[in-house]
């Protein structure tokens, strides 16, 4: 069974007045993924961007291998708990150490919420169907199957109140971070954004990690790019100083730049109003980093303070970001 891209949705500011014919699902903090069992019983689990993820959560492949019916394919996202919310950095961990995986599973298990179904036994590939018949037939998949934890099916709802709901603050605590609206009668299309919209509960954005000061071995800040309309990185921010967690993850992964990197021989300050240099070392601007930034930007869409420093984003790639000059705004993914 040949995987397709998973089908993304494009950002909003807020609700729409008019929701006639939509269907809302909460939207969980955690990493995108595909879960397959094939005709021939073999087990497939991969992220947004292909990379397979078995090895670091051998609790859902485990699980997919004795559930999951020959010929399915599903959809969702994987979350750990812990402490009643969310845990994104387990799930980096997870990422890290898949030597320790196993470990990490039998202490702190994952679940995948399941909010879409792509392939089944007797129909074969269903993306063309509207969204509402494909959603009948996930929640039969789980009353035929009694599918239990790790599965979780995806609240959804066309109820306003409860929309507004799961865009509180007190849901954003544990870990629900906004909200999918999907047409019902959208069918699913594989890498684009076909309908479906993100609104999130909390005013973050994304941008490259295009350098960090003052080393990659010992990173306090990180320096911040977007790629214009033509692929050229441009730079848009530095972050306040990094927890000694996150400066540890960074530095674990960040990758050295060679010479031809768009930011060689240029000069950095510390501060708009500072004469003084301030020393970085590049890095291939391949990692994503969520950050929380105000509303103060120039005209191109440079951060005028600093910004802070969220966290990593692993599974996100360059292509979820903002282009440069698009502002503050939440990237559509």
């Amino acid at each position: 069974m040949r995987l397709p891209e998973p089908m993304l949705a494009a950002s909003l500011d807020c609700l729409p007045d008019d929701l006639t014919g939509m269907q809302c699902e909460a939207k969980w903090d955690g990493f995108r993924a595909l879960a397959t069992r094939a005709e021939d019983g073999s087990v497939q689990l991969v992220s947004r961007r292909g990379t397979a993820l078995g090895g670091a959560f051998p609790d859902i492949a485990a699980a997919a291998e004795r559930d999951l019916p020959p010929g399915t394919l599903v959809d969702g996202e994987l979350v750990i708990q812990s402490e009643g919310k969310l845990v994104f950095e387990a799930l980096q961990q997870r990422l890290r150490s898949r030597r320790t995986a196993q470990r990490q599973a039998d202490t702190l298990p994952a679940h995948m919420v399941l909010f879409d179904l792509l392939h089944t036994p007797s129909d074969g590939a269903i993306m063309a169907w509207p969204y509402h018949r494909r959603r009948a037939a996930l929640e039969r998949l789980f009353a035929d199957c009694a599918l239990g934890p790790p599965w979780t099916l995806c609240p959804a709802t066309d109820d306003r109140t409860v929309m507004e709901e799961w865009l509180s603050p007190a849901w954003a605590a544990v870990g629900i971070d906004g909200v999918l609206l999907k047409p019902r009668q959208s069918p699913y299309t594989p890498g684009r954004r076909g309908g479906w919209r993100k609104v999130r509960s909390r005013q973050t954005t994304e941008a490259l990690v295009g350098a960090v000061s003052p080393s990659r071995t010992t990173p306090r800040s990180v320096l911040l790019g977007r790629l214009d309309a033509d692929g050229r990185l441009h730079y848009v921010g530095r972050t306040t100083p990094l927890s000694t967690t996150e400066a540890a993850l960074l530095a674990d992964i960040l990758t050295p730049a060679g010479p031809d990197h768009p930011w060689s021989g240029r000069r950095f300050s510390p501060s708009w109003s500072s004469a003084k240099n301030l020393a970085v070392d590049l890095a291939i601007p391949e990692l994503v980093a969520e950050i929380a930034a105000d509303t103060a930007v120039d005209a191109a869409g440079r951060f005028r303070h600093l910004t802070r420093w969220v966290r990593l984003r692993l599974d996100m790639t360059a292509v979820d970001v903002l282009r440069f000059g698009e502002g503050n705004r939440p990237a559509d993914g």
